[in-house]
């Protein structure tokens, strides 16, 4: 049976950066604990990136969501320092232009092809807008593949919103560890 960790946009500008809370930064070292974890099992790490370019302000998210943030090069857009220093190769890394990553989800729906037995967990930010989009995406590129969200390496804009995103994966059938 394998095992996938996906690590959600654990990046600066979300941790300590324009949008980042104590919550994020509380997050940090279970996080690393955890790749560590799943490298020392010989288990896959994929990591995503938020990126944006220069004219974020300009887009649809950026007029609901009007702070500037992983904009792709700076010292935001990169992985904290912590989780940076897990990364092995940049094969894991995908760059991700909207809340849910398409090419995360056909690779997730060509492991699950490969191996029947899947198991994928999600740690990282937010769970709010992220993570809840990518464990969504993913359940609906294989239906089949057992999605876990580890709560206790999550966290989301607020709280509130944390719970509330929690609660909305549950409905969906995602497991919640915590």
């Amino acid at each position: 049976m394998g095992k996938v960790l996906v690590v959600i946009d654990m990046q600066n500008d979300f941790i300590s950066g324009s949008l980042g809370t104590k919550e994020a930064e509380a997050i940090v070292p279970l996080v690393v604990e955890k790749i560590e974890s799943y490298k020392q099992a010989g288990c896959k790490v994929i990591y995503t990136r938020d990126t944006h370019q220069d004219d974020y302000l300009q887009t649809s998210e950026g007029k609901k969501l009007p702070v500037t943030h992983c904009i792709k090069g700076t010292w935001g857009w990169q992985l904290a320092d912590p989780i940076a220093k897990t990364v092995v190769s940049s094969a894991q890394l995908y760059d991700k232009g909207t809340f849910g990553s398409l090419a995360l989800g056909e690779k997730i729906r060509e492991l699950g092809e490969e191996d029947t037995s899947l198991e994928v967990e999600l740690v990282g930010l937010c769970t709010d807008i992220c993570v809840i989009s990518n464990a969504l995406l993913l359940k609906a590129y294989a239906p089949e593949v057992s999605i876990t969200v580890d709560s206790s390496c999550c966290a989301g804009v607020t709280p509130e919103s944390h719970i509330k995103a929690l609660e909305a994966m549950k409905i969906c059938q995602i497991q919640i560890a915590e």
